[in-house]
């Protein structure tokens, strides 16, 4: 008597075996976001290594392709915001130019910060120089603006979170400045609540 094949136990199929399936809208996907071939398969390639490494993390039997398709849209926009604080010098030209003492540090984020400042609407710098490179109250800058203290401390604060904003600076990071006027510009001054 012939024993009959026993079929191996069918469970679930491993959603790794699914991820060929999904190289190719990925990478359709990855060029609409860095519109450069070369980019777009680097940005592939790394969010496979990523969702590789953290298959842990994905919950069989949820949509592999939405999983994917988050980890390159984010892998993307991080990678975007990282540049923003590069710049690109493969050869070391504008490095050597710009190469100061450690002490001269500041010289750099000041003149990011001059440029920054320039951007706001006159009534916002004329608002963050009262109140807080002079250390006026909020009081006294209303008064010597004809404006409300009310408008003086929106301006003040607008002035500050656009000037953040432009800085690409986030909430939990310092501006490092040793210019008791900038910081003061940056940070609200306690004297003026």
């Amino acid at each position: 008597m012939i024993a009959p094949i026993q079929k191996p136990a069918v469970g679930p199929p491993d959603p790794r075996e699914e991820i060929v399936e999904h190289l190719k809208p990925l990478r359709s996907f990855a060029m609409s976001l860095t519109r450069d071939a070369s980019r777009a398969d680097d940005l592939v390639q790394d969010t496979m290594i990523k969702a590789w490494t953290k298959f842990h993390l994905f919950e069989p039997g949820t949509n592999l392709r939405a999983w994917l398709f988050t980890i390159l849209r984010n892998t993307f926009y991080s990678e975007r915001r990282r540049a923003k604080r590069h710049v690109a010098d493969a050869e070391g030209i504008m490095s050597e130019r710009i190469a100061v003492k450690p002490a001269h540090d500041g010289t750099l984020a000041m003149h990011d910060f001059r440029r920054a400042f320039e951007q706001l609407p006159a009534e916002q710098r004329e608002a963050l120089i009262l109140v807080g490179a002079e250390g006026f109250s909020y009081q006294d800058a209303a008064e010597t603006c004809g404006v409300a203290v009310g408008t003086i401390k929106s301006r003040a604060n607008r002035g500050r979170a656009r000037l953040m904003e432009l800085l690409d600076i986030g909430p939990e990071e310092s501006l490092e400045m040793t210019d008791h006027a900038t910081i003061g510009v940056v940070l609200s001054n306690p004297r003026s609540q």
